[in-house]
């Protein structure tokens, strides 16, 4: 049976309380259900209507819905606890930290499928905004007035990325969530940097892994090289993401909410299976305590503490990895279209970069001192 009315149960916290919120479009044979629950209350703060988060309660909200809308419990797990999983929920956490953003900016951030960090960092940058005009509406704000505060975050040190951010998050309030297309088009930006990224060479990676000796470790620092993975992505990986017949490694909805394939090395496809045998993974490929998706902090560790351990006198990050795969496939006469395709650059223009740090043209070339 197909339904054209459904009701959305969402984890809710209100001071420190787990509630459940019921999110729903307008409709009066919902409304009037959801009247007749007992304990039901409105959130004048929050914009929504919630119940205390019960057993009985959730089973009766399922009771007096069946047969008459569909129930989405997709962002709603009842054994679950609060902010342990799920990206919705996390969005619902961003709605309690910045109680002065209207709930309009959240909705609308949920309806585009914003990434949870991109969705963390228009938050931030906007309840700065609005702090900086306590007393008055968003809609009084003029376009000087924003200009004035984009000239004070400059002056203040921010980093001209970090600026950008800020401009993002006032224009998607403006221009997305009120739908005022180009209302702040004067507003400039600052220029944008062009750092080139830092680059280990083939030896230097092999260093660091030889240096590593937890398996587990050495996988880790392994994958991000050899399948040029970004660290999100890595964390991401499910067991079945490996595929040992194509040699594949399958990155599911990256950046941009896009799905790829990158190439799977056969020497790292035997400690993999070194690695499964000795640590039983369940879902994630790579996992923390209790199953639960391994810490991206904890990846930072090992990559720095590899680094140290072979001595190499750079910054080295988790990304780093990432842009030494690229480059070094550059300098094996991979083809630009190619590398394009197995990072999941969207241009060709984002993957050009390596061009620059690539020093396989520079070798074609006598110094002139050496003449």
């Amino acid at each position: 049976m197909a339904f054209e009315k459904q009701i959305t149960l969402k984890h809710l916290l209100i001071s420190n309380e787990k509630k459940i919120w019921i999110q729903f479009y307008p409709d009066k044979v919902i409304q009037a259900l959801i009247k007749s629950l007992s304990g039901i209350k409105w959130s004048e703060k929050y914009q929504m209507v919630y119940l205390p988060n019960t057993q009985q309660n959730f089973y009766t909200v399922i009771k007096t819905f069946k047969g008459v809308a569909w129930v989405n419990m997709k962002y709603f797990a009842p054994n679950k606890p609060v902010n342990t999983y799920g990206e919705e929920l996390k969005i619902d956490d961003l709605r309690q930290k910045y109680p002065k953003i209207p709930e309009a900016y959240f909705q609308k951030l949920e309806l585009k499928r914003y990434a949870l960090k991109t969705s963390k960092t228009y938050c931030i940058c906007f309840d700065k905004f609005l702090r900086h005009f306590p007393k008055r509406d968003p809609i009084e704000i003029q376009e000087h007035d924003i200009k004035a505060f984009i000239q004070r975050l400059i002056q203040n040190g921010l980093s001209n990325s970090s600026v950008n951010q800020s401009i993002n998050s006032i224009k998607f309030y403006y221009e997305i969530v009120l739908g005022m297309p180009n209302r702040f088009y004067d507003v400039e930006r600052p220029i944008k940097e062009e750092k080139l990224p830092e680059i280990l060479s083939k030896e230097e990676v092999q260093e660091m892994i030889n240096r590593t000796y937890n398996l587990k470790h050495q996988c880790i620092i392994s994958l991000l090289y050899s399948a040029g993975l970004r660290r999100g992505e890595l964390l991401n990986l499910k067991i079945s993401d490996i595929d040992s017949k194509r040699m594949t490694v399958r990155i599911e909805q990256a950046k941009g909410k896009k799905d790829r394939y990158s190439i799977l090395s056969e020497r790292l496809l035997l400690k993999l299976r070194l690695y499964f045998k000795e640590y039983r993974p369940k879902e994630y490929l790579f996992e923390g305590k209790e199953y639960h998706c391994y810490s991206a902090s904890s990846v930072v560790k090992i990559v720095r503490k590899a680094a140290r351990q072979a001595k190499i006198n750079k910054n080295v990050k988790p990304h780093t990895l990432r842009h030494s795969f690229a480059t070094h496939l550059l300098e094996a006469g991979t083809d630009l279209r190619y590398i394009q395709l197995l990072l999941g650059h969207n241009s060709t223009k984002t993957t050009e970069i390596y061009t620059h740090v690539a020093t396989n043209t520079f070798k074609t070339i006598k110094n002139p001192l050496d003449c």
